[in-house]
């Protein structure tokens, strides 16, 4: 197991640990999401009050979600990339969460062939493979072309001149978005992955872009700058990653120097409900959805989509215990945890920090709640509505409290 500070084992969630050279004072970290709280990709004032209640909650981390590597890794026109023209507000948002003692992790994204970005500088957006670009049938981008080798090399440029943009503005982490259905993803994933080259075919040349790019990342960052990885160790899709790729997949991370491995799962463009258990997030969808022809798509395909997972706590434990058991890195466990009773069985378990996503839209002072109180259950319910409230002009929110 990795090396973490002394502490109290019956507490251990509140103790420090190190993630690389990083201290964080305690073992909660805020998933990266995409909040709809930076319009036209400017950090906005909604923003740094989200995240300020985040801080002030006790959460040690937070990460800005999303932070795509160059205008065309965007999924739309409202999620930020990473360049000069928004250091000065973003500084003060980091600054102002660096003064309530939270540190402030910066996810790296990269759309690939699934996006609805308005302002891409070609006709469609790029992926490992041609194919369908179900998220931007409403734009009337139906498909997504084969990137080029001059294609993927501009890519891992972009990734290099972001991580050495994120840590100039103040970023303590860096959070390298490995699954979901993204870019990345898309070349390590059978699914979607068809090229017949060297980045096409095996494994070990689906994971040679993602393992240029962690590369790369380092190069610009340094030996000694926390680097995390969010894989998807089930797409739930037939033919896409499964269980059995996501150890292989880490275990490569891990030879290549990542410091810590987020065990997620799901692909947003096939099967989200994977890690969205509980209420199917359908009908908030379909309430929420402001395109027509969209709302068309999710009645006609939607329910072979968004398939019925029933909640219950700790829904990844046993895959991630796997990849636990083959990595040294860090692990940062996310899914299903929201109770005080599953934070100790995760620290008992072996993981080194939790990542929180929906139970902090409910209880934003969670890991203040959760020390004060040994029998503390979120108040989360499941419902997954706000899931939907992306697209709402007030951003992402809890619908029930």
């Amino acid at each position: 197991m990795p090396d973490t500070i002394a502490h109290d084992s019956s507490a251990a969630c509140f103790s420090a640990a190190k993630l690389n050279s990083l201290t964080l004072k305690n073992r909660f970290i805020k998933a990266g999401t995409f909040e709809n709280m930076t319009s036209n990709g400017v950090p906005s004032d909604a923003l740094n009050r989200f995240h300020g209640e985040l801080a002030d909650g006790g959460i040690a981390m937070t990460t800005l979600g999303y932070c795509a590597v160059e205008n065309d890794g965007r999924l739309n026109e409202n999620m930020m990339y990473m360049h000069e023209g928004i250091r000065p507000p973003l500084s003060v948002l980091i600054a102002d969460l660096h003064q309530r003692g939270t540190m402030v992790s910066g996810q790296m994204g990269y759309c690939g062939g699934f996006s609805k970005n308005r302002h891409l500088s070609r006709r469609r957006p790029l992926g490992p493979s041609f194919g369908l670009n179900g998220l931007g049938i409403a734009q009337g981008m139906l498909f997504c072309d084969a990137m080029s080798v001059r294609d993927i090399n501009a890519m891992v440029a972009s990734y290099s001149r972001a991580a050495t943009f994120m840590k100039s503005v103040g970023f303590d982490a860096l959070e390298i978005h490995f699954g979901h259905g993204y870019g990345l993803c898309q070349f390590m994933s059978p699914k979607t992955n068809k090229r017949k080259d060297e980045y096409g075919g095996s494994l070990e040349n689906r994971m040679r872009l993602p393992l240029r790019v962690l590369a790369a990342v380092r190069e610009a960052v340094g030996d000694d700058f926390p680097l995390l990885g969010k894989i998807s160790m089930t797409e739930g899709v037939r033919g896409g990653l499964h269980y059995d790729d996501a150890v292989e997949i880490s275990k490569l991370l891990d030879k290549a120097g990542i410091d810590g491995i987020i065990t997620s799962g799901g692909t947003s463009s096939m099967n989200p409900m994977i890690m969205f258990r509980g209420g199917n997030i359908l009908p908030a969808m379909l309430k929420t959805e402001p395109s027509l022809v969209m709302r068309l798509i999710l009645r006609l395909a939607g329910k072979a989509m968004f398939k019925d997972y029933p909640y219950k706590e700790l829904y990844f434990l046993e895959q991630a215990k796997r990849i636990r058991e083959a990595v040294n890195c860090k692990m940062i466990y996310v899914g299903g945890a929201s109770s005080r009773a599953s934070f100790d069985q995760l620290m008992a378990a072996g993981f080194d920090f939790i990542q929180l996503g929906r139970s902090l839209l409910s209880d934003p002072d969670l890991p203040n709640r959760a020390q004060a109180d040994v029998n503390f259950v979120s108040r989360c319910t499941h419902c997954n509505e706000c899931v939907a409230t992306i697209e709402s002009p007030e951003g992402i929110h809890c619908t029930q409290f």
